[in-house]
C-alpha cells in the first residue's frame, strides 16, 4: 500500500469549465453526490450531505485549503469516515488536490490524496481501498458532468 493515491484524467473542456466543476459547490454537489450547504471558501470546511446510494446517512465536511484560479483546488478531510458511531476528528486528515494543466485537446486533471501513512492503523487500508476505488468513479462523474453542454 501507497501513502497516497493519484488519478489523472484528460477532459476534452476547457479549464474555465473543469475549474468550474471543481469549485462551484452546486456543480461538485452534482458529480461528486453530495449536497452542499454554501461555497468553497479557503480556511473554512465545507459541509453536506452525502447522496450517493447507500451512503445517504454520511455528513460530508472538508477544510478547503487552497483555491488557485483555474489551477489548483484543494481541501483536508477524513477518508471513508462512513461510521457515525466514530469520532474521526483525532485522526490526522488526508490531503486532496486537484491540479488542472491546458491540454491541446483539453484539460488534464491529476487529483492527488496523500497522507494514508498517518490515518489509524485498524482502518488505514480500508480507507485506502475504498477512496482508491472512490475517485476512479469521481474521475468518471467529473468527466460525464463537464462534456454536457454548460
Amino acid at each position: 500500500m501507497s501513502d497516497r493515491i493519484e488519478k489523472r484524467i484528460e477532459l476534452k473542456a476547457p479549464i474555465a469549465r473543469v475549474w468550474r466543476a471543481l469549485t462551484d459547490y452546486r456543480e461538485f454537489g452534482e458529480w461528486f453526490r453530495v449536497r452542499l450547504e454554501g461555497p468553497f471558501v479557503p480556511g473554512h470546511v465545507a459541509v453536506g450531505q452525502i447522496t450517493w446510494p447507500g451512503y445517504e446517512h454520511v455528513t460530508w465536511k472538508a477544510t478547503v485549503q487552497t483555491m488557485e484560479p483555474e489551477r489548483l483546488f484543494s481541501f483536508t478531510w477524513h477518508p471513508y469516515s462512513v461510521d457515525p458511531s466514530i469520532d474521526y476528528s483525532t485522526e490526522t486528515p488526508t490531503l486532496v488536490e486537484f491540479r488542472l494543466e491546458e491540454t491541446a485537446a483539453g484539460t488534464l486533471l491529476t487529483l492527488t490524496e496523500s497522507g494514508f501513512d498517518k490515518i489509524p492503523a485498524d482502518r488505514r487500508f480500508e480507507a485506502f481501498q475504498r477512496n482508491d476505488g472512490g475517485w476512479t468513479q469521481q474521475m468518471k462523474n467529473i468527466e460525464d458532468h463537464v462534456a454536457k453542454a454548460s
